[in-house]
């Protein structure tokens, strides 16, 4: 039964190993399967050559089964007669290990071709070959990460295995990409204090900041299959496997070890059409049971005490709050601004807590978003910037006898332009009410900002930038400082421009949703306190209208005398009774 042959561009495997790359060994055998050479006189021609002391060597070291990280087999006939070791060849590779072919011998041993410090250095490896007996591999040769075939290899890679295939623009382009090391400097933070946007990026700047940079590295077990007595020619050089082992201990093996699914095939081109197979094994040394399990031990013990270091920083409990608070907490997304008249948009934004309200220490209240470039979208220039932030806050319980309702945090944000000249222009101001009810909320905010009257006030704007602000941005709704009973707007121009759209998810904690409805109906709870913030902010503003009216007339009433108090009751009751 013939053995099964799997084609050589066959796909590749991805592993993934806690052990040093440096423990990695493959052993590969390769075997012509139809020859398509004469058979070979006896005493073949290649012995006197400048070559022959090398398969002399060969042939010695392979009949008494010499050592070596890669051993050549021979076969010598039964009269005696030597054969070239040309139809069978097994090698043990390691990782990163060179194996010269003998194109490399030829070029490396003429001291005049070497011009790097690796060609001198591959020059003196070869002489030393030469003084121990010549090299050890006859057909199977490596090309190692610093070679130049690896660099050119992986300039022209191919995406699939057709022979007209056409790159693309994106594939072209990440050809010229070096992923195999990390080569760039670190950007100084002084660099980045100064220069913000980089509007015109050199090819290299794009190169090394939009591609993911991972350090790979790179080996090649090649086969020379050159006919009898013509080894050492770049046309009959193939690529037998690709191992490349990135900083993360992924190692991606193609085509992947042969293992039960039989040998790979290589048919080569030309009039007899020779074919050759190979395996591919993996013969890294296995660990010993007792060094495993004690490699199991240390492990274990990393990951509980990394979990112990988890559990400490979490706590067992479940995080409660304190009694008569309420925990707010708001992760929220800055999707997008739309409808502007410039280009290169950015938000500025903050949160105001207003009484009874706290945050921790740590957090932010306000941030900046990146500067973005609006694309056209319908009838709007649309800037999509998806900027997360979070926020926490914590509504701790009052007097009781406060009257007044409480209010809810105000996130203030204003648009702002960047032009060329890094001079910014106001484009709006708006505020959002953080919503009263947890869940998700989808909301778009519109926006205005100030004006002034005229043609040099818009030539102003547009040439130097200047545009009329707000001094204290809070002035978009109530501002903090006013404490007069009438906030008059009267003669404030304003024009209405975009709008923002923001993505709230809002969770709310709090020992109150816990309580009993009797418990609640006896105690004056958070919810109670806060039965009423599911409603707009302009419902606030009236009952909050109504609660000074009701107060204004009480003090009324009371600065009254008491007999003009009696003498209006009784008219008022004698119209009653009329």
């Amino acid at each position: 039964m013939a053995e099964p042959l799997c084609s050589a561009g066959a796909g590749g495997a991805v592993y993934r190993s806690r052990d040093p790359v440096r423990n990695l060994r493959l052993r590969v055998r390769i075997q012509r399967v139809t020859s398509a050479g004469p058979v070979l006189p006896q005493a073949p021609p290649l012995l006197a050559g400048p070559r022959g002391p090398e398969l002399l060597g060969l042939a010695d070291r392979a009949a008494t089964g010499g050592g070596g990280s890669a051993v050549g087999v021979t076969r010598p006939s039964p009269a005696g007669a030597w054969r070239p070791p040309d139809d069978e060849e097994e090698a043990e590779v390691g990782w990163q290990e060179k194996l010269f072919s003998q194109f490399e011998v030829d070029l490396y041993q003429n001291e005049s071709a070497c011009q790097t410090p690796l060609d001198r250095q591959y020059h003196e490896e070869i002489l030393k070959l030469e003084k121990a007996g010549g090299r050890k591999n006859y057909r199977i040769f490596t090309y190692t990460d610093h070679d130049r075939f690896t660099n050119l290899e992986e300039h022209c890679q191919k995406v699939t295995d057709s022979d007209h295939e056409v790159l693309s623009y994106l594939a072209e382009r990440m050809a010229n990409v070096r992923r195999r090391r990390q080569d760039r400097r670190p950007v100084e933070a002084t660099s980045l204090k100064s220069k913000i946007i980089t509007w015109e990026p050199s090819e290299e700047f794009i190169k090394n900041n939009h591609v993911i940079n991972t350090p790979v590295q790179t080996m090649y077990i090649m086969g020379d299959l050159g006919p009898y007595g013509k080894l050492g020619h770049r046309e009959y050089e193939h690529v037998l496997c690709t191992i490349k082992v990135d900083g993360n201990g992924v190692i991606t093996v193609k085509p992947d070890f042969t293992g039960t699914k039989g040998a790979y095939r290589i048919e080569l081109d030309g009039e007899k059409r020779e074919v050759w197979k190979y395996t591919i094994e993996n013969a890294s040394v296995q660990v010993q049971p007792e060094e495993e399990e004690r490699e199991q031990c240390v492990f274990r013990d990393l990951y509980s005490r990394h979990k112990e270091y988890l559990s400490g920083l979490v706590g067992s409990e479940f995080e409660m709050t304190l009694p008569g608070t309420l925990r707010l907490f708001v992760n929220g997304e800055i999707i997008s601004a739309q409808g502007y008249e410039y280009d290169n948009l950015y938000v500025h934004f903050f949160l105001e807590l207003p009484n009874q309200w706290s945050s921790p220490a740590f957090q932010q209240l306000s941030g900046v978003t990146q500067t973005c470039a609006t694309k056209t979208v319908g009838w709007d220039n649309v800037a999509y910037f998806c900027y997360p932030f979070t926020l926490e806050m914590f509504f701790t319980q009052g007097d009781e006898s406060e009257v007044s309702l409480p209010q809810w945090p105000v996130l203030y944000f204003e648009v702002l332009s960047l032009d060329f000249w890094q001079r910014y222009r106001v484009e709006g101001y708006g505020s959002l009410v953080l919503p009263a009810s947890p869940g998700l909320h989808m909301l778009t905010i519109p926006t205005w900002r100030p004006v002034e009257l005229g043609t040099v006030a818009e030539l102003r704007r547009f040439f130097i930038g200047g545009s009329p602000e707000l001094e204290d941005i809070t002035y978009v709704r109530t501002p903090s400082t006013f404490k007069g009973e009438r906030l008059s707007r009267f003669g404030f121009r304003t024009e209405t421009t975009g709008s923002v759209t923001f993505r709230l998810y809002c969770l709310q904690q709090s020992k109150a949703f816990l309580e009993t409805s009797a418990l609640r109906q006896r105690m004056q709870s958070v919810l109670d306190r806060l039965g009423s913030f599911s409603q707009q902010s302009s419902v606030y503003n009236v009952l909050e209208a109504f609660q000074r009216a009701r107060r204004r007339m009480q003090e009324a009433r009371e600065s009254l005398p008491q007999d003009l108090i009696n003498t209006s009751a009784a008219t008022v009751h004698q119209s009653q009774e009329s």
